[in-house]
């Protein structure tokens, strides 16, 4: 099933958005030869309830490396950056943004392109505009036949996990949107290697993720984000 979906294009908002919904499809594409290229909006500065020990450009510095860590772990050579502001996606001209995406699109020539659906999963105005630009760039330069699909949240694992997503406050109110299984065209439950190496990519994004790995258990933890759905845009 991995290997269907060809040269895979990831585009992400932030650092730990690639990982935590597709970090075992990438690392499984990349241990069957696949071509994967990941795209990153932002450093992610904003991303830390201290802002007094991790002011914006020293975060973003980390970030930034944690992600190369990251990324290295899941086999993922081909990364780039958007270089916009942590919080100012929806900011951005959607011409300007469109036009550097389809331009990666025709450099990178992506069988499947994986990106945030309309609802952003958490609600986040940052996920919400990555899904739109990448819509449009995808139906304006990728090949016939690519695919588009959008990170989902399928019914059984958010009835699972719904007391521990309400406990840590992820979403915002209204969300998140939950998909029915059958309208998932990817559902992926990891075997115990890859998802413990996700984990391990996870890890290295120490800022995001070492308190709550910590709060929950390495267990619990990699049992959490041990599974990846997406559906057809």
């Amino acid at each position: 099933m991995i290997t269907e979906l060809g040269t895979i294009l990831g585009v992400w908002a932030h650092p730990d958005d690639e990982a935590y919904l597709s970090g075992g499809l990438m690392a499984l594409a990349r241990d069957a030869g696949s071509r994967v290229v990941c795209v990153t909006a932002t450093r992610g500065e904003l991303g830390t309830p201290d802002p007094d020990a991790w002011p914006p450009r020293r975060l973003a510095e980390e970030r930034t490396g944690e992600l190369a860590r990251c990324l290295e772990i899941l086999g993922v050579t081909e990364h780039h950056w958007l270089g916009y502001r942590d919080g100012g996606c929806p900011d951005v001209a959607l011409s300007e943004a469109v036009a550097r995406l389809c331009e990666l699109i025709d450099e990178v020539r992506p069988d499947t392109v994986l990106t945030f659906g309309a609802d952003g999963i958490t609600g986040h105005p940052d996920h919400q505009t990555i899904s739109a630009w990448t819509t449009k760039a995808f139906d304006r330069a990728a090949t016939p036949g690519a695919r588009l699909l959008y990170a989902a949240l399928s019914e059984p694992r958010m009835r699972r996990w719904k007391s521990l997503g309400d406990s840590l406050g992820i979403y915002l109110p209204g969300y998140p949107v939950i998909t029915p299984a059958d309208r998932l065209a990817v559902d992926v439950e990891l075997d115990e290697h890859t998802a413990n190496r996700k984990v391990r990519a996870l890890a290295a994004q120490t800022t995001q993720t070492a308190g709550l790995i910590a709060a929950l258990g390495v267990g619990r933890y990699t049992a959490w984000v041990g599974a990846e759905s997406f559906a057809t845009a």
